[in-house]
């Protein structure tokens, strides 16, 4: 097709972003840069519910979560998906695997390379040949150590522009930012100190993209990116894209228009590339990135993992069940990653405003208990208050605010299978899919608080765990799987079929799923506490015809008016099979 339609579209996003600058002249820049040969435009997506199915799941991992004595990382972790996930993960997302200063890879000194300690291209190519392949793009900020800042520092043209500055005094006081650092860094340049914006820390300096060449440039990266098999870009901390002093500089109407055209470039460029944003907010404003239908395409539900963790720990579904209840459906194109644990910690910026203080005092206590660690963001005035939660979910669930317990897998099959039922993509980090306990050794290394869920397996170790069918290793892996199988068969889990919150008795939480064509319903029932719970099949709407089975179980439900009895954290998916 012609490139009409697409330079129509750009210069729409384009004059809103730069409103006073030649964006016709800009419009042809970018064209040739992502089509630098005939390659012939894709007719715009048309808007759909095909780019994901039952079956899409995605892996969360870093290149070397999983290491082996004279093999490369990448190598490796393509042996490990090939033999232990390949029948139940379509998407892998391989956290930063670029140079790095710090951060573990979000600090990147070059966005060109694969680090040579983990491999090369030729290892991501392989990966995204059998699994769609997820990447970062690290838009934000880059690191103070790489190629790019030093020759900011040395005046060169164009990199003397490429990053953020203000001056020494300016008032930030209504900035809302993640941590608690410096937000203005000084460094010494060939035109004497400036100050730099470091939203996350002095070794993460931002991006200025108020300078075109900054937006040329990571068109440019993502063109690499599209050539080398990525098909996924994860556009991390976002949010913060465009600065303006006397602002928030956050959600900014700017940093939008930039995720709107680089969706516009994806939907002309190639039929499966998707764009997800990676904004730890509360819920509504993240909600606010699907734009309308013209934004990211998935994004994280930030609020799940902190609210599932606390209905487990307390047995107590409110608040889940509440949040739920209010979650709008996606639109077309749309769908929301969900997720339980991640490399980060578990963010409770998405619980504000849903979790009363107390409760969230309550939940943040529990954790210490259980051996986790809890950072802290600046919110102005010299205060702080608690960010995220950095534990490994295992250990987050090895008991309740009562104490520990007998219940940890159980209760932690719990939270995998709630995850999984919900209307979604599902995501698993590595270390839930391998029940990794807290590193408390990395953390005493290092100091960060993220490294207690950022294990590093030696392979040799692992593959024992994996063999003993005693491990939690074992243990873990083999009953997701199992879910996992089951739920691609199921065509009530598409990620945007229909979800209703059911009202059960206390102690219960539970959605009702039904498939886009209407033929199948699912009604998916867990027990969050550690006593068996009964539940007259009345209370579900078990509608005369079909046969009514447990898809986990294969029991079959012929009586209506009997009673079902959950076992403490079991989980049923009742179906029309």
């Amino acid at each position: 097709m012609s490139s009409t339609a697409l330079e129509h579209r750009l210069h729409k996003h384009l004059d809103i972003i730069y409103p006073e600058n030649d964006n016709a002249t800009l419009a042809s820049e970018i064209i040739k840069i992502v089509w630098p040969t005939s390659k012939p435009l894709q007719n715009a997506k048309a808007l759909s519910n095909k780019t994901w199915s039952e079956e899409s799941m995605l892996l969360i991992t870093y290149g070397d979560s999983i290491v082996k004595e004279g093999q490369h990382p990448l190598r490796t972790l393509e042996d490990f998906l090939e033999k232990h996930v390949e029948d139940i993960i379509q998407g892998v997302h391989i956290l930063p695997f670029f140079p790095y200063s710090s951060d573990d890879g979000f600090a990147v000194e070059d966005y060109y390379k694969v680090r040579e300690d983990l491999g090369d291209w030729k290892d991501i190519n392989r990966i995204g040949k059998h699994f769609k392949l997820m990447s970062d793009l690290v838009i934000n900020h880059a690191s103070a150590q790489g190629k790019w800042f030093e020759k900011f520092k040395n005046g060169e043209a164009p990199y003397d522009k490429y990053f953020f500055t203000a001056g020494g005094d300016t008032d930030t006081s209504l900035v809302i930012r993640p941590r608690p650092s410096p937000l203005l860094v000084p460094f010494e340049t060939k035109d004497g100190t400036r100050h730099v914006w470091c939203t996350f820390g002095a070794d993460q300096v931002d991006f200025d993209f108020s300078n075109t060449d900054v937006l040329l440039e990571f068109i440019n990266v993502m063109k690499h990116y599209l050539d080398n098999d990525v098909r996924i870009f994860r556009l991390d901390a976002v949010a913060y894209l465009w600065k303006e002093i006397g602002t928030p500089c956050i959600h900014l109407e700017q940093t939008h228009e930039i995720i709107r055209l680089f969706r516009t470039l994806l939907d002309f460029y190639e039929e499966d590339a998707l764009i997800i944003t990676e904004t730890n907010v509360p819920n509504h404003e993240n909600l606010s990135y699907f734009g309308n239908q013209n934004e990211a395409h998935l994004i994280y539900n930030f609020s799940l993992p902190p609210l599932l963790i606390q209905a487990l720990l307390t047995g107590n579904e409110y608040y889940l069940k509440r949040w739920l209840m209010c979650m709008p459906p996606t639109q077309d194109s749309c769908a929301y990653l969900n997720f339980v644990a991640g490399h980060d910690g578990i963010g409770l910026l998405p619980a504000q405003g849903i979790l009363m203080d107390e409760d969230l005092q309550e939940m943040i206590e529990t954790i210490r208990e259980f051996g986790g660690e809890i950072s802290m963001r600046s919110v102005g005035g010299g205060l702080e208050r608690p960010y995220e939660m950095n534990i490994s979910l295992f250990d987050a669930l090895k008991g309740t605010i009562e104490g520990q317990d007998k219940f940890q897998r159980e209760r932690f099959m719990a939270s995998q299978s709630i995850m999984m039922a919900l209307a979604g993509v599902p995501a698993f980090y590595i270390h839930s899919l391998l029940a990794t306990p807290n590193d408390y050794e990395k953390f005493g290394k290092t100091g960060h608080k993220r490294h207690i869920n950022r294990h590093q397996w030696d392979h040799e170790e692992l593959t024992q765990k994996l063999n003993d069918p005693h491990s939690d290793q074992f243990y873990a892996l083999s009953e997701i799987k199992r879910l996992a199988k089951i739920r691609i068969e199921q065509e009530a889990f598409h990620p945007n079929a229909t979800q209703f919150t059911l009202q059960l008795p206390e102690g219960l939480f539970g959605v009702w799923r039904q498939s886009l064509d209407r033929k199948q319903d699912i009604f998916c029932i867990t027990n969050i506490t550690k006593e068996a719970i009964n539940l007259p099949l009345s209370a579900l709407n078990l509608y005369t015809g079909p046969q009514w089975t447990d898809l986990l179980t294969d029991e079959p439900y012929t009586d209506p008016d009997a009673d079902l009895i959950l076992a403490p954290y079991q989980t049923v998916w009742v179906a029309n099979k």
